[in-house]
């Protein structure tokens, strides 16, 4: 039998659960199910943590998010043994979630299927168990008629694009053993194939599909693994997989060996480049569980591309590339614009194709040129471009390549840290220290750079003010750069903007940009607001006019992030003040009821 203070515990946990549904109860879900027939409801998935009299009610099963719901029980010292949890406290809340559940049959709150798990800080340690596992089958069978229905009428027989946000739902649905116990490998890659080929009229619609869909399967190997492998996970470390001992290839199923497979080449072929060394250790899981074509794809690439795409030879030139390590490997046999140009092209093919725009470049050549921008690495895939650019022929070809090279947040594969770069850096830097006609490409490449991850535009734009200095023409290539360049770098323009062209051109050039980016140029080059303001007094005429004019400009903005940063600090002192009192009164009322209780 539980006692007072079991009960006082019990009861909170119910007091908690209630007000997170009564609180999800308030959202209009009927209007979100009505986007898609592919949506019989909205939640699938809650958490409860009990730690020392504290309940609380999540939505996610990450430990990073905040809680819905948390409620007091009682002073810090009340604790929980598992056999209270196991043989008392679960069991009674199963009866009340189910009972809950039930009676909520008719609404769209809940999926057709719902997990409520449990996680007790108890006195021998954390206690994780689901409380409940519910399946609506009357849910559950209208979306089977559902799905059926979508592919058989959307994709069987349709000829028009399709929603991502369907594709989502669909692909999460044929993943799902609740709904297709039979895992049915051949069947779901048919679906996916079929979807992106609906979809390929559209690149930005089809990269929402392909997404969507490698979501899911991500989701499902996460899920599938562990009966496979022992997994031990420490924080900020990467997960490592154990085989489990007395597995034989027969216990494999080949289904979803087939399918784990699928799952690692979409992440390599489709997902930014941080995700790779996911797709490489799906992979390399698929070759432990005995796949001969993970091994084949480890040594010799994913066989998604053709073999006229990834292997290219003639008498000048040998260009092979492995899409699985992102490795392009050309070898120059003669030194000439023509070999550099063959390999340029397989590049741009290789790229448009599908070829991860991560990669590195493994080159065999005699000759070793650099770009003269000091700082950046000297890797041989920087070497093959600083050899092309030896070839004036070769730059429109060049430039053909970096527009199809720049991504944001992905990088050339050989280097990271502070000289990592993004592809298409080292074609579009010695385009535009070779001539003007380059400053868009450079103006194109600075508007796409990640420059939170990314440091070497700092060292090109030292190179391009040492050989370009600063006129009016220059302006609009100098600002660009800088907008993107950190606080750190060193390039000395201020005594360009004694000259009146210059300031007039600077100031026209930042018409319309927002304050802070106006406050970050007039750092970079004057190193603040106060030491602009001694300059415009040392520059006489219309120059130094014009640099008062900018120096206001910059207080103005100055003063606004004051302003924006006082009110944040004044909300943030009013939430936390309102929290204080909150917990204050939860704290008494709470332990005026154990009084009573005992």
């Amino acid at each position: 039998m539980m006692e007072p203070i079991q009960h006082l515990m019990t009861d909170a946990m119910k007091q908690a659960v209630n007000e997170w549904f009564d609180t999800i109860g308030s959202r209009d879900t009927e209007k979100i199910v009505k986007r898609t027939t592919l949506q019989v409801g909205i939640y699938d998935y809650a958490r409860m943590e009990f730690d020392r009299g504290t309940t609380s009610i999540y939505e996610t099963n990450d430990d990073f998010s905040s809680p819905q719901t948390s409620i007091r029980s009682g002073g810090y010292g009340d604790s929980l043994t598992k056999q209270q949890v196991l043989e008392e406290i679960q069991p009674e809340l199963e009866r009340f979630l189910k009972q809950k559940l039930d009676s909520m049959a008719a609404s769209s709150l809940i999926d057709a299927h719902f997990t409520f798990w449990g996680k007790f800080k108890c006195d021998e340690g954390v206690l994780n168990l689901p409380l409940i596992n519910y399946r609506d089958h009357a849910k559950i069978e209208r979306l089977q008629e559902r799905i059926t229905a979508y592919i058989a009428k959307n994709l069987n027989k349709g000829k028009f694009p399709t929603d991502p946000l369907e594709t989502f739902f669909l692909s999460r649905h044929l993943l799902d053993e609740q709904l297709f116990p039979k895992l049915d490998s051949e069947r779901i890659i048919g679906i996916f194939e079929m979807i992106q080929t609906r979809n390929k009229g559209s690149k930005e619609k089809l990269a929402r599909h392909r997404a969507n869909i490698t979501q899911n399967l991500q989701s499902w190997v996460e899920e599938l693994l562990p009966r496979y492998f022992d997994v031990r996970k420490e924080r900020w470390q990467p997960q490592q997989f154990t085989k489990k001992s007395g597995l034989r290839p027969e216990d494999v199923d080949p289904g979803e060996l087939e399918l784990l497979i699928y799952t690692a080449v979409a992440i390599l072929k489709y997902e930014p480049n941080y995700c790779r060394s996911r797709g490489l250790s799906f992979l390399d899981r698929a070759r432990e569980l005995g796949s001969a074509s993970a091994s084949r794809m480890m040594a010799e690439g994913s066989g998604t591309l053709p073999k006229e795409v990834t292997y290219y030879s003639n008498a000048d030139v040998e260009c092979r590339a492995n899409d699985v390590f992102s490795i392009v490997t050309i070898a120059i046999k003669q030194e000439t614009d023509t070999s550099y140009a063959h390999a340029l092209r397989f590049l741009c093919q290789l790229l448009r194709s599908g070829f991860p725009r991560s990669y590195q470049i493994k080159l065999k050549s005699s000759v070793k040129q650099y770009l003269p921008v000091k700082g950046l690495a000297r890797t041989t895939t920087h070497r093959f471009f600083a050899n092309a650019l030896e070839y004036e022929s070769l730059y429109p070809l060049l430039e053909e390549y970096a527009r199809e090279a720049m991504a944001e947040y992905e990088w050339y594969d050989d280097i990271d840290g502070e000289k990592s770069c993004m592809p298409g850096t080292y074609a579009v830097f010695g385009l535009g220290l070779a001539a003007p006609a380059y400053w868009p490409l450079v103006d194109d490449y600075m508007s796409t750079v990640d420059q939170e991850h990314q440091l070497v535009q700092n060292q090109f734009m030292v190179a391009f003010v040492g050989k370009f200095g600063v006129t009016p023409e220059v302006m609009p290539t100098l600002l660009s750069g800088l907008l993107c360049c950190s606080d750190t770098i060193k390039v000395s323009v201020k005594a360009a903007f004694v000259e009146e062209a210059n300031v007039q051109a600077l100031l026209a050039a930042l018409f319309g940009l927002e304050p802070y980016r106006v406050k970050h140029i007039v750092h970079l080059i004057w190193g603040g607001t106060d030491k602009l303001n001694t300059a415009a007094r040392r520059t006489k005429g219309e120059a130094g006019r014009l640099l008062t004019q900018l120096a206001e400009r910059s207080e103005a903005s100055k003063a606004k992030a004051k302003v924006k940063e006082a009110k944040a600090k004044e909300v943030k002192e009013v939430k936390e003040v309102k929290v204080k009192e909150v917990k204050a009164k939860e704290k008494t009322k709470a332990k005026e009821k154990i009084k009573a209780t005992l």
